[in-house]
Parts: C-alpha cells; structure tokens; sequence
C-alpha cells in the first residue's frame, strides 16, 4: 500500500542564499512602493473624473495603501532579521508530499518520525 505523508523542507543559509534573499525583499519592497504611487495617480484621476463621493474614495484608496504599507514594515523587518541569521542556520522553505511504500509488519513509527529534506544553495544536501 502507498501513502502520502508530508514532508518539510529546510534551507541552510549561506552568503549566496543571504543575498538572493535580501534581493528578493528588497524587490518585493520596491514593487509595493510603486503600487502606492501607482494607487495615488489612480485615486487623483477618480477623484478629479468622478461625482461620486470623494471622501469614500478616499478611503478605500487609503485601506489598500495601508495594506501595502503593512507588507512593506513586515519585508524590511524581515531584512532586519536576515542581518542577524547566523551562516550554517536551518530555515523552513515549505513542505513536499513524498509517497511511501508500506507494508505489513513495517514498524509504523519509523514511517512517521519526523524526516526532512535539507537544501544547501539549491541543492539537497540530506535526507532524513
């Protein structure tokens, strides 16, 4: 018989992956940054083309502002925290499903230990 069970997935940081995500953060920071202004032109010209009340799109134009400002704090607190990651620390990177084989008289708590893929600059170093 075949079951799934999950299995998690553990990323050793390393200079090279300390970059790639101090990169991708600040990527992601700057993406957001431009949907704010890109959200500011867009309230200005509904504001200038429309009747409607100004005061309401004024709002739902500060709650989607405010939700991006929101990830922009947690991106930056995340660089803040990748500063002070040790070299050689584990983090999580997910999870994958492996399918496994069992059978009759296997010993079902060697099957459910905790197992766990480790990747080292892209490439699994371990399997546990």
């Amino acid at each position: 018989m075949r079951i799934i069970k999950k299995i998690p997935v553990k990323k050793v940081v390393t200079e090279q992956s300390k970059e790639q995500l101090r990169e991708e953060y600040q990527f992601k920071i700057f993406k957001l940054e431009q949907e704010c202004e890109q959200l500011k032109f867009e309230q200005k010209k509904l504001e200038q083309q429309s009747d409607a009340n100004k005061a309401e799109i004024a709002a739902k134009f500060k709650k989607e502002m405010s939700n991006r400002h929101d990830h922009i704090k947690w991106y930056k607190y995340k660089l803040e925290q990748l500063e002070i990651l040790p070299i050689g620390s584990e983090l999580n990177d997910g999870e994958v499903e492996a399918v496994l084989e069992i059978e009759e008289g296997m010993r079902w708590d060697d099957i459910t230990n905790q197992k766990s893929i480790i990747v080292k600059d892209g490439i699994i170093t371990k399997i546990t």
